[in-house]
């Protein structure tokens, strides 16, 4: 039995939650999974979305636009992180005296209602691990549920209800919101440089990735990052090792390229164990594909049916997200918005082979362009052609003094263009059959993406 937290009580009794921002990433999977659990669930949002359209398809109650009208059934509201005490839904709960609860401190009291919960953390990869390890869950029986940051393409949802007692639950550490949760398995894939904002220093950020480790009762943490080793050193948690290093646990070995990803064999304690063939390229989804395996053949899935989900694994939603070939040039959309990821994505773009890579980036907040400018230079710098559009501000304002004019100084023949439609038509005009275009960031740049692939058809 789980140690219940002193907000896991609020629930108790409670059937009617009302969730603001309910069409984000993070809301609109918890939302179907209490819905599963037997909550009435309704919600609110500024705009309507595919999301939001998804959630009424289900039986959800959508508000577009945020009013006090909107709590007055509610026995609970549920904001995001983004969602700040003036919205009105939240000043008309406080008024009625309805509690009120961050999604992710809800979400750590729905892992407490689940006997095994894997909780996938690290800078880089949390997505695409949790998309990875459902899929081989599910195509092997073993009914998971899931709550995942980006759209899993075998279920059509950012979240999974199954019938069992499995939890596959993306944990990220910004403001310490995976801290809320009770794995009984974790996963750390790296340790990076990244929500420094909040975190100040690399010290800081490392201690709450051990703090979330030492949460549950066995952690499969990536051996060849020396920031991972630091972290998990001395931890009652059982520590399970993996990478590519021969004197980790689980290790790949006898690597080799294939046409859409890395190939290589699995070994555990010197043993091989299996083979994996990944539809997903980059060297970075080695690591992503090992882990997969072995959390999936700790847990009792045969290594032929994990290797047979892997195959049919083709990527979590913007995570390297191929739109389609037209008029032979291939449009891509990633989500990478760190340095470490944004060469990952354009290295693997360039392991495929493509004539030229022609890349918009859309820089993700001020304080990271701050602090990781010259990062993001150098890792553009892989691409052959490169767009910018202007900073998304998100939370913060410009105190930084930075602006995407600084990037594309450095950088041959690089432009900002804020307008999507022109933007679109300039990466078009300079791209031909056998090149590859990429829209890139974690803003809404997606949005370009359609637009080229629609004009191209």
């Amino acid at each position: 039995m789980k140690e219940p937290r002193q907000t896991d009580k609020l629930l108790k009794g409670i059937k009617k939650i009302h969730m603001i921002g309910i069409g984000g990433s993070g809301m609109c999977p918890l939302a179907e999974i209490l819905l599963s659990l037997g909550f009435t669930v309704s919600g609110s949002d500024n705009t309507e979305t595919e999301k939001t359209a998804y959630l009424r398809d289900l039986g959800i109650k959508v508000y577009i636009g945020q009013s006090k009208e909107n709590v007055a059934d509610a026995q609970l509201v549920a904001y995001s992180a983004a969602i700040p005490s003036e919205n009105p839904e939240r000043v008309g709960a406080t008024e009625k005296g309805i509690p009120q609860m961050e999604r992710s401190v809800l979400l750590g009291a729905v892992t407490r209602m689940y006997d095994n919960v894997i909780g996938v953390c690290g800078t880089h990869g949390k997505t695409t691990v949790s998309s990875m390890i459902t899929q081989i869950l599910l195509l092997n029986k073993m009914e998971p549920s899931a709550v995942i940051g980006g759209k899993l393409p075998i279920s059509g949802s950012s979240c999974v209800v199954g019938n069992s007692q499995t939890l596959v639950c993306e944990s990220c550490e910004f403001v310490n919101s995976f801290l809320e949760f009770s794995p009984d398995i974790s996963v750390l894939l790296n340790i990076d440089n990244d929500h420094l904002d909040y975190f100040k220093t690399m010290e800081n950020l490392t201690s709450s990735f051990r703090k979330f480790v030492s949460l549950s009762k066995t952690s499969y943490v990536n051996g060849d990052d020396k920031r991972c080793n630091d972290a998990t050193k001395d931890l009652d948690t059982k520590i399970i090792t993996f990478g590519l290093e021969k004197n980790n646990d689980f290790y790949a070995d006898n690597i080799t390229v294939g046409e859409y990803g890395y190939i290589f064999d699995v070994f555990k304690s010197g043993e091989k164990i299996g083979h994996l063939e990944m539809h997903i390229p980059g060297k970075h989804n080695i690591y992503n594909g090992l882990v997969s395996f072995a959390v999936c053949y700790d847990l009792g899935v045969e290594p032929n049916g994990i290797a047979d989900a892997v195959y049919k694994f083709s990527g979590a939603g913007r995570r390297f997200e191929i739109y389609g070939k037209f008029s032979g040039i291939t449009v891509i959309d990633d989500y990478a918005h760190h340095p470490t990821e944004i060469k990952a994505t354009l290295k693997a773009a360039k392991s495929l082979n493509f004539g030229k890579v022609i890349v918009v980036f859309q820089p993700y907040t001020y304080s990271r362009v701050a602090l990781l400018k010259d990062g993001m230079i150098d890792a553009l710098s892989v691409a052959d052609r490169v767009f910018l559009t202007p900073i998304v501000a998100s939370r913060e304002v410009n105190t930084f003094g930075v602006s995407s004019e600084d990037i594309v100084g450095q950088l041959p023949d690089a432009k900002v263009l804020g307008d999507y439609r022109e933007l679109a038509k300039e990466m078009i005009s300079c791209a031909q059959s056998g090149d590859a275009i990429i829209t890139m960031g974690a803003g809404d740049i997606y949005k370009v993406a359609h637009i080229i692939s629609e004009k191209l058809k």
